[in-house]
């Protein structure tokens, strides 16, 4: 897998940590609900980080006689489970710090530092977004969208981090804002109402994060342009007169199988349709060294017509 997703990971949990151990302290002394909901957000984020460190670990291990395509698909378990974490432990932690603190509100000591601390920490979150951006953008597509790429990324250590660094972001702008309404008008409701906010944030971007992962975990194809290359590698072999299906699906981020049905001249020999299909594994391996495994299928274009047909009236 590439190392630049190890690194955005890496870089997140080392802003993460630095981050946490500094919000639980000013919030020891500053006594801010808001400060406290945002050092829990941050020990989940860390917390998160090894675990995506894992699943990445877990994922480079070799093929074995029980799991004969891997174990790439351990990296989009856990990140499934970073997002289930992420909407229990940072959201609905961030909700119930704020319910309480309304239904016992206190008045914040030192707001000085709760600002200077969120200074800081939107400091190191920034650095740690600017390494998830940046892999990120290597990684799109440039005829992409954000959007679109963020739908279409096959690396949850890159695009869970991105997402986790910028609800960071938006969380510390909100506790900023919140602080400053609180200290403005005396009133601790909005120290309170500040952790519902930053709650309800995290849970959106948990709900997106675990959408995507959860694509991923059932299995998502190759980019279109990727079968289309497959396919014109095979539509070139001698003796192929038709490809008749094209199937792909990512067990990771750099690990794709692809299954061909290809229709061969009638008039070839086995061993002619085994050395075209040979040819078609090492050119496709060749120039797309992601495809970790390649299936090919002799059969006619009427039997593949048939078998499309029965599996439509199956669906």
């Amino acid at each position: 897998m590439a190392s630049g997703g190890k690194l955005v990971v890496l870089a997140a949990l080392g802003g993460n940590l630095a981050i946490a151990a500094t919000k639980f302290a000013a919030a020891l002394i500053a006594g801010s609900s808001s400060m406290l909901t945002e050092g829990i957000h941050s020990a989940v984020d860390t917390f998160n980080e090894i675990l995506l460190l894992y699943g990445r670990k877990r994922a480079e291990q070799p093929p074995d006689e029980l799991h004969p395509l891997g174990h790439a698909r351990e990296l989009y378990f856990w990140g499934f489970v970073v997002a289930l974490l992420f909407f229990t432990g940072g959201a609905g932690m961030s909700i119930y710090e704020g319910i309480e603190h309304i239904r016992e509100p206190h008045m914040l000591e030192n707001p000085a530092v709760n600002f200077a601390v969120l200074a800081i920490a939107f400091v190191f979150e920034s650095v740690s977004l600017f390494f998830a951006v940046r892999e990120f953008r290597r990684q799109k597509d440039p005829q992409d969208s954000w959007w679109a790429a963020l739908r279409a990324s096959k690396d949850p250590s890159v695009f869970v981090v991105m997402m986790e660094d910028l609800a960071a972001l938006g969380g510390l702008v909100v506790a900023a804002i919140f602080i400053g309404l609180t200290v403005a008008t005396g009133n601790p409701l909005w120290d309170g109402s500040g952790s519902i906010v930053i709650g309800l944030l995290l849970a959106a971007v948990a709900i997106l994060l675990a959408s995507e992962c959860k694509k991923l975990l059932i299995g998502e194809r190759a980019s279109a342009a990727l079968q289309d290359a497959i396919g014109r590698v095979a539509e070139e072999a001698p003796g192929v007169c038709r490809v008749n299906e094209i199937l792909t699906i990512h067990l990771g981020p750099q690990q794709v199988v692809a299954m061909l049905s290809l229709d061969f001249d009638d008039t070839m020999q086995l061993s002619e349709v085994e050395t075209a299909t040979e040819r078609i594994e090492e050119q496709v391996r060749a120039k797309y060294p992601e495809v970790f495994r390649l299936f090919v299928r002799a059969q006619s274009r009427q039997a593949a017509q048939a078998e499309r047909e029965v599996l439509a009236d199956a669906e």
